[in-house]
């Protein structure tokens, strides 16, 4: 017979492993509430780059213009009507709940004063100044989280070796290439401990293993520095906190719980002078939607001019989705990605408790709009933003069927918004859908 003070110790025991999973878990979930509930980012792409206005980086990477020329790029860089202030207030005022700006990009030049490089702002242009804390700080000031993007490569480091790219690597010279990486936790020392960031926004780690960027410790380090902190799943190794696909709008949503679609205006991260293919606010708002559709953010970019001023086509963009996003604050906040495709024409979202379903209409109806397989009643039905009321109707309920009806919602005219219209229907309960094959009348 088993000694039962032994079988009693074995059964607690068991029950605090499998309590200190779960709450490491839910520890985890909770850190990335506000990631969830945030929805829309801006993104900050600023560096010397935006002088010439030419790409960020990859210009000289790919030859377009030498090293030299691009670096001279240094002497025109002046921040000069820069203001972090107004950069806040404009951020908040588009509805955006986290901004993320470029504290160093691969060409190694930090916007901040580090000390363990000469290559920065403070001391290399004319601008002369720590560009990052202020921004910081006002980001706090209007309660917006606070995000920094850093390279994890630096062609300009003399440990990378710029010249030889892309053909440097970890296993032809460990010593050097651990001094390099030993750099970038300095550097991310810098930023963790004088910044308190909220969110590193990590790139540039397609040239090297996890292994050899030391992802593993790096994160364990910046959660030493910062217990709640977020990253981004470009530090490799599967280590990232969220998915983040660039450019292209996913048709299907990515397969990770927490993302964001990270997106340019135009066609150009940092700002480029020649560059006026805005897309138009209609475009990047129903893009947002595709984004709350499928349960994701939206981080929109921005690239700031030399002198630190936001070009007139981005300030227009963002005041835009400042109109919009405070009018339809209760249908992007607080929910949840929306019903499977098919059983209405048009994206969706739930709220947290699956009782109201939010319809974007980015088209007016030409008679009513119709949803599919709702196995719910439905208690009320209004125009969000607006408050006017809906009436509704089914048709094609059959009593012996399983299959609900039609529910038909008619849309007059007078409640349409110019870009998205957003309906919120009230359901009886957690929402219901039907997902089944029809039936035909079973015999007796």
């Amino acid at each position: 017979m088993k000694n039962w003070k032994t079988e009693i110790v074995l059964l607690l025991t068991g029950w605090l492993m499998l309590g200190s999973v779960f709450g490491q878990e839910s520890k985890e979930e909770a850190k990335m509430d506000w990631f969830q509930d945030a929805k829309l980012g801006i993104f900050l792409h600023w560096g010397i780059y935006a002088v010439n206005g030419i790409d960020e980086s990859w210009s000289f990477f790919n030859d377009y213009i030498s090293y030299e020329d691009y670096m001279k790029q240094l002497d025109g860089f002046t921040a000069a009507n820069y203001d972090p202030q107004k950069w806040a207030e404009l951020i908040s005022e588009s509805g955006a709940k986290y901004a993320v700006i470029t504290a160093k990009h691969h060409d190694g030049v930090a916007l901040w004063d580090s000390k363990v490089s000469d290559l920065t702002v403070v001391k290399k242009t004319p601008a002369k100044r720590d560009l990052i804390g202020p921004f910081m700080e006002a980001l706090e000031e209007q309660g917006v989280k606070k995000g920094l993007y850093y390279s994890v490569l630096d062609w300009s480091h003399p440990d990378y070796d710029r010249q030889t790219r892309v053909k440097y690597r970890y296993k032809n010279d460990p010593e050097r290439f651990q001094k390099f990486v030993d750099f970038n936790f300095k550097q991310l020392e810098e930023l963790s401990l004088s910044y308190h960031p909220d969110l590193y926004w990590f790139d540039g780690d397609w040239e090297h293993k996890a292994e050899e960027w030391k992802s593993k410790e790096l994160k364990e380090q910046l959660i030493k520095w910062n217990p709640n902190i977020i990253v981004n799943s470009r530090i490799g190794g599967g280590l990232g906190d969220y998915a983040t696909p660039e450019q292209g709008v996913p048709v299907a949503r990515p397969n990770s719980k927490y993302w964001e679609l990270c997106l340019t205006m135009n066609n150009s991260w940092g700002y480029q002078h020649n560059d006026h293919a805005y897309k138009t606010p209609n475009e990047l708002l129903r893009i947002f939607v595709d984004c709350l559709h499928m349960g994701g953010n939206l981080l929109l970019d921005v690239g700031p001019k030399p002198d630190g001023t936001i070009p007139e086509e981005a300030e227009n963009i963002l005041k835009e989705f400042g109109r919009w996003t405070s009018k339809h604050a209760s249908a992007i906040y607080d929910t949840q990605a929306g019903i499977p495709e098919g059983h209405v024409f048009a994206p969706t979202t739930l709220s947290k408790d699956k009782t109201i379903l939010y319809i974007y209409l980015d088209y007016k109806v030409n008679e009513s709009l119709v949803i599919k397989g709702l196995k719910n009643k439905i208690n009320r039905i209004w125009v969000v933003g607006d408050g006017t009321k809906l009436e509704h109707r089914e048709v094609g309920k059959m009593y012996w069927s399983k299959v609900p009806g039609l529910k038909y919602i008619d849309i007059p005219e007078s409640v349409y918004d110019k870009d998205i219209t957003v309906l919120a229907v009230l359901l009886d309960g957690e929402v219901d859908l039907y997902r089944e094959e029809g039936h035909v009348i079973e015999s007796n």
